[in-house]
């Protein structure tokens, strides 16, 4: 039976689910595999779906797609706009929304895989496709890796997927190569001494500790990288105290560092450490600082050659005006655990999902207008045509290009 793309969509957009929280989702895209004739495992990583298609001897190409929403309250105002609320994993009370365009790859690839399962005849191999959870978190595919993925299915020859992207839809980013940053999540605790707010000179304060650590922390990037490296430090929170006459015990700090090559990533961490250290020594601190790295996500390397394959195929699909090097991009994946735990090349692209009127934008200044709203924010809402259309034709177009052809 075939499915309708572009209601999928505005269902999965209504419904979000946080990360490791996919339930419903897994659970469509899984009675829809199922459907199919593909072989489906469940609750791979948590709430991760495979299913593989097995058409005769060849090539294995895994075609993925994420599930998960994020905490954030859509403002969109669309007719589909979600009103969901979860719990995150600190139990606290959050609305739900997808923000990054995780609706829209769910609904590209269940697309791709009924246009694929209707093309056997054209084609022969094993196409696997994977439903991650929690790329937001940024441990569902090593988690879907870690629970035996590659016990219950074929290692790949080639993996494959999107990301859509605040650029014209029906156009395509695509890149040899470093495609997206590492990222590191890094939070630290600064220990001061406190005391009454009208007696500092009894106190050790620690807001003003992570005052001045946060205005250090800033001169990394602009004074110890080369102007030739690329790298962005953000100190996202900043928390202490709960009154405004008593100086706390503690202040905690939230940093998010992207880096596109793993000395410059050591290099960056290693002066967060030094930097906040001597800022505490500094200020008389009781105690050391504590370091709580959390989420990490590799370095997206496209390999070469097979990023040249697909290139070439994207071309000859879409045409040259509407593939684009987008450079190395300051966001980050993690789908590229699924391809080194299996040993596979890895080519990952950008599906363009900004409505068509801004083409002449592009062409004529290589950007947008800086207020269309951007993965992440609240106002995203990729235009549902051409995108999805465009999304499904390039996840096949990719496939078929790896996979093998009948005998």
């Amino acid at each position: 039976m075939t499915i309708d793309l572009e209601e999928l969509y505005k269902d999965l957009h209504s419904n979000p689910e946080l990360s490791f929280q996919e339930v419903r989702t897994a659970g469509i895209v899984a009675g829809h595999l199922e459907n199919l004739g593909f072989t489906v495992h469940r609750n791979v990583g948590k709430t991760g779906v495979v299913g593989v298609l097995d058409n005769g001897p060849g090539p294995v190409v895994m075609l993925r797609a994420d599930m998960d929403g994020l905490p954030v309250k859509e403002a969109t105002g669309l007719d589909y706009a979600s009103m969901a609320v979860g719990v995150d994993h600190e139990g606290k009370d959050v609305p739900v929304m997808h923000a990054c365009g995780h609706d829209v790859h769910v609904s590209c690839l269940v697309g791709a895989v009924e246009a694929l399962a209707g093309q056997k005849q054209d084609w022969q191999g094993t196409l696997i496709a994977v439903f991650q959870p929690a790329e937001e978190w940024g441990g569902g595919a090593q988690t879907m890796v870690a629970d035996g993925l590659y016990g219950l299915v074929p290692k790949p020859d080639v993996v494959l997927g999107q990301h859509v992207a605040p650029f014209p839809a029906g156009w395509f980013g695509i890149r040899p190569g470093v495609t997206m940053a590492s990222a590191d999540s890094l939070n630290v605790t600064l220990h001061g001494r406190g005391g009454h707010g009208s007696r500092p000179e009894t106190t050790i304060d620690p807001v003003l500790m992570a005052a001045s650590a946060t205005v250090r922390l800033q001169g990394i990037v602009s004074r110890e990288l080369a102007a030739s490296d690329s790298a962005v430090v953000t100190v996202g929170q900043i928390h202490s105290g709960s009154k405004n006459n008593i100086i706390p015990e503690t202040a905690t700090l939230g940093l998010s560092i992207r880096t596109f090559s793993d000395p410059i990533r050591e290099k960056i961490l290693g002066s967060i450490e030094r930097i906040v250290r001597s800022e505490s020594t500094a200020s008389g601190s009781p105690k050391e600082p504590e370091f709580d790295y959390e989420e990490r996500f590799p370095l997206t390397v496209n390999d070469e050659s097979a990023a040249g394959r697909v290139t070439a195929a994207f071309r000859a699909k879409f045409g040259d005006a509407k593939i684009i090097d987008p450079g190395p991009v300051s966001g980050s994946e993690d789908v590229g655990e699924l391809a080194t735990a299996a040993g596979a090349p890895l080519v990952f692209w950008f599906l363009g999902g900004v409505d068509a009127s801004y083409f002449k934008d592009w062409a004529e200044t290589g950007r947008l207008p800086e207020d269309i709203p951007s993965n992440h924010s609240p106002y995203f809402a990729p235009i549902i045509q051409p995108t999805l259309t465009a999304g499904t034709e390039a996840l096949v177009t990719a496939a078929r290009e790896f996979l093998g052809s009948p005998k």
